[in-house]
């Protein structure tokens, strides 16, 4: 009977977790009208990929099975959600930085071969409209659009970089701008700086971002030896986490794994640079 509890105390646990990280993990919330607990969870959990789904149905699995291995109840919360955090900690950060510098970097390239043609920076700008890098695509169809309804070249500009909310974006803005207003060969000479500019600034942050991954690699290697250590050791001595049965031993556990896991996020958060302050401000 005291087994047939645990497997069923844990299977609802485990159940909770996979619905409320499946609700963490969701990006967009529906606008309609408010709903209950249980539909909103519900939504969230059909709106993901079936391959998470399946990931975080396992990593409940895994919570259950470990408790009814081990008597060690915890494990049906700490079994989960080192499942879903750990590889999400040790994975490479978004570095929207690179991306969009990159991005910037290949549409001035762009803007200023056409203008070796003859054209203008408002002309060059349209021209080039359909071979823009995709992250900035939707950004440059807006700058077009307001072009085409007779916005000053400054302005939908101006627009532009606060919807890319970057300073490397300002930094791009600004000088097509000043380009602008020189005209043939100093808009070429203008852009050809700006983007020897840009193309030093991507390899350095490239070479920064190499750096950062070593130390990232070096302690997902550790955790995985240490987790195939103690998962063999589930496997081939389950006594050995019977000490973890008792609530003393349960609160050290979960100390341990906290203090772990907080090493993990402040690995990842040094690894992250804040974003540079911007140096563009319309008037509103």
């Amino acid at each position: 009977m005291g087994l047939t509890l645990a497997i069923l105390a844990g299977a609802a646990i485990g159940l909770g977790i996979v619905l409320t990280v499946a609700g963490l993990l969701r990006t967009q919330v529906s606008t309609g009208p408010s709903t209950g607990l249980w539909t909103t969870l519900r939504r969230r959990w059909v709106s993901l990929p079936r391959s998470r789904q399946g990931w975080l149905i396992g990593a409940a699995a895994g919570g259950v099975v470990t408790t009814v291995a081990t008597g060690w109840l915890l494990a049906v919360v700490l079994v989960p959600a080192a499942v879903v955090l750990i590889p999400l900690l040790l994975s490479a950060p978004p570095n929207r930085e690179v991306d969009l510098l990159a991005a910037l970097d290949r549409w001035v390239r762009l803007v200023a071969t056409s203008i070796a043609s003859g054209k203008s920076v408002r002309d060059a700008i349209i021209a080039t409209r359909g071979q823009v890098p995709p992250l900035i695509q939707p950004a440059v169809a807006r700058l077009c659009t307001r072009l085409d309804q007779r916005w000053s070249l400054r302005d939908a500009l101006w627009a532009m970089a606060d919807e890319l909310s970057s300073a490397d974006a300002d930094a791009v803005v600004a000088a097509l701008a000043i380009a602008s207003q020189h005209g043939g060969a100093g808009a070429r000479v203008t852009l050809g700086a700006l983007s020897d500019t840009i193309s030093d600034r991507l390899r350095v942050l490239r070479e920064i971002a190499a750096e950062r991954a070593k130390p990232r690699a070096v302690v997902r290697q550790v955790t995985i030896i240490t987790l195939a250590v103690l998962g063999g050791a589930l496997v081939l001595n389950p006594t050995f986490f019977r000490p973890y049965a008792s609530p003393l031993g349960q609160a050290l556990a979960a100390c341990l794994a906290t203090a772990y896991l907080g090493c993990l996020f402040m690995l990842r958060r040094r690894t992250v640079d804040p974003p540079t302050p911007r140096f563009l401000r319309t008037s509103s």
